[in-house]
């Protein structure tokens, strides 16, 4: 197995240039399941998700080959419309698959989703939205047993869950007629995927607000499309020299997708410089508290982006509120922090992060991806060594957190040990 050592207690300075992104990708590879010709997609970070993903097409019938950080799928002649249970667990987003499935294939089996375990996340608005627009969805021992013979339908969902939006407008746009989204998801990820499924040759409209519209039933072909950058993944590592200090950038990004976090890293104390594809940040000695974190879906502060801002925040000098309103179990790294030394209090949906002066290194165990993000966030601004265990997790979500981090500077390695050295 493998451990991340970090050696911190230093300022950082360095460069990083941001992979593409894991939740952009994992829906567009879904998608091009619809199309009758090969699809390319350039810039796919190389993840666990990612891999699975492709595990998952292949099961279908799909022709996959990877080259670099380009991926082509062939799915000319899909044979398959279950997704065996395996495949299933290994991460969460395997639902998204669902409205395609039915809409190439008429029909689709498969069970229940796996993913880091952050609370409830029910996938009832998936199956709502879908018999809304005609699938017969039966749940058999842990498996769903679905037909198709899909139609537009109107849906209003009673949250914008990312997710959901997604699987409807993979679904819609093989349905027939017109399907209307009301509280769709306004995040990046469900602009990209409308842009990828018009290239296929689609009519979606109204992604980024929140009405979605898809015209369903037009021949899909295949495209071509170039994932963009993963906001995550920026916000991690400008979370990162703001818990070190010193001075750095993220390149590749678009500032306007990340405001909510930088402007709280700049309330902090940091001086936070957006360019065209860059943003510049240089953090004091010490940050200070700011005023209460909020999760919220977008254009809101991102729930993914909570732990790695806490993270930095725990020397801050003062007392920060944070409120998690998206996820019951999204505190599973407080523990962690706690044995370097950082002082949060946990009551529900609510953590106080006390600033210490210092946090020190310690053993410590990732949970899930952005809490084990977080956990080198910490890393790299505590006094001595950290070892960090459980790195599949973030192996998930972050292509080579230990390289990107060394371009900035950071003194981290992995290292492959046994579980008796942990």
């Amino acid at each position: 197995m493998s451990v991340i050592q970090i050696r911190g207690g230093r300022p950082l300075s360095g460069s990083v240039r941001i992979q593409g992104a894991k939740n952009s990708v994992l829906p567009l590879l879904a998608a091009t399941l619809l199309a009758e010709g090969e699809c390319v997609l350039h810039n796919c970070p190389n993840l666990t998700d990612v891999d699975h993903t492709l595990e998952i097409l292949r099961s279908l019938g799909c022709r996959v080959k990877r080259e670099g950080d380009t991926v082509t799928v062939d799915p000319s002649a899909p044979t398959g419309y279950t997704i065996s249970d395996t495949l299933m667990r290994e991460m969460r987003s395997s639902v998204v698959f669902l409205g395609p499935i039915l809409g190439r294939m008429g029909r689709a089996r498969l069970s229940y989703p796996g993913g880091c375990e952050l609370g409830p996340r029910p996938i009832d608005l998936h199956m709502a939205s879908l018999r809304a627009m005609g699938a017969r969805i039966e749940e058999q021992e842990g498996h769903l047993e679905c037909l198709g013979g899909l139609t537009g339908a109107e849906i209003v969902l009673s949250l914008p869950s990312v997710g959901c939006t997604e699987n409807i407008m993979l679904a819609a746009v093989r349905a027939d007629g017109v399907t209307t989204v009301h509280n769709a998801a306004r995040e990046p990820e469900i602009v990209e995927l409308q842009d990828f499924l018009n290239a296929m040759g689609a009519d979606v409209r109204g992604a980024g607000t929140s009405m979605l519209t898809v015209r369903g039933g037009r021949p899909l072909h295949g495209a071509e499309h170039t994932v963009r950058p993963d906001r995550i993944v920026a916000c991690t590592y400008l979370s990162a020299v703001a818990s070190a200090g010193g001075e750095g950038e993220v390149t590749g990004v678009d500032w306007r997708q990340l405001s909510t976090v930088t402007s709280v890293l700049t309330e902090a104390g940091c001086r936070v410089k957006s360019g065209p594809d860059a943003i510049f940040i240089a953090a004091p000695e010490r940050l200070k508290a700011v005023r209460p974190v909020r999760t919220a879906p977008y254009p809101g502060f991102p729930t993914d982006a909570q732990a790695v801002v806490m993270a930095a925040l725990c020397k801050g000098e003062g007392a920060t509120v944070f409120v998690e309103n998206m996820f019951s179990a999204r505190y599973r790294h407080v523990d962690e922090l706690a044995r370097m030394g950082a002082d949060i209090r946990v009551e529900g949906k609510v953590a106080v992060v006390c600033g210490v002066p210092a946090l020190h290194g310690a053993k410590v165990r990732s949970t899930d991806l952005r809490g084990g993000a977080a956990l080198a966030v910490a890393g790299v601004g505590a006094q001595g060594e950290t070892l960090i265990s459980g790195v599949y997790h973030i192996d998930r979500g972050y292509q080579d957190l230990c390289s990107d981090l060394a371009c900035l500077g950071a003194k981290i390695v992995r290292l492959n040990t046994t579980k008796e050295e942990i």
